[in-house]
């Protein structure tokens, strides 16, 4: 009766740790992660304020303006605008009429500040959200055309 008591009692300690285990494993995958959103969905309100997210589409024409070592720049799907801020070394690739994805949050002042800038690297390559959200903000009415 004993040892059917310690196999059970060792058997629920070893089920309750693997569930600690388990939350902090999924809660450092949690923090981790970055949402991916376009520029109309950050007009729309669905941008997280508190934690970092991911902003694809093309940077705009024009936009590209660089103060010492912090460079402003705008992003767009055509349809809405997210100025951005970063403060570093651009990639060689990013260019203004060219595919980015920016990583970063918005500051308590209301402006994104990226702390990571990617340039799609293949001029036929979009990430699949980035080119659906293209393609529905150009099919709009009052979307603006791709020049």
């Amino acid at each position: 009766m004993k040892s059917r008591y310690k196999r059970a009692l060792l058997l629920v300690i070893g089920l309750t740790l693997l569930a600690a285990a388990s939350a902090f494993v999924m809660q450092a995958l949690n923090s981790n992660i970055a949402l991916y959103i376009t520029p109309t969905e950050v007009a729309e309100g669905k941008a997280p304020m508190s934690q970092a997210f991911r902003i694809g589409g093309m940077v705009k024409d024009g936009s590209l303006k660089r103060e010492g070592l912090v460079v402003h720049f705008v992003m767009t799907d055509f349809a809405r605008v997210v100025p951005v801020s970063y403060r570093g070394i651009l990639p060689d690739l990013f260019k203004q009429g060219q595919g980015a994805v920016v990583q970063g949050k918005f500051n308590p002042g209301g402006d994104f500040v990226a702390t990571e800038v990617l340039a799609k690297h293949d001029e036929n390559y979009m990430p699949p959200q980035a080119k659906a959200a293209l393609e529905q903000s150009q099919k709009q009415p009052g979307g603006i055309s791709k020049p």
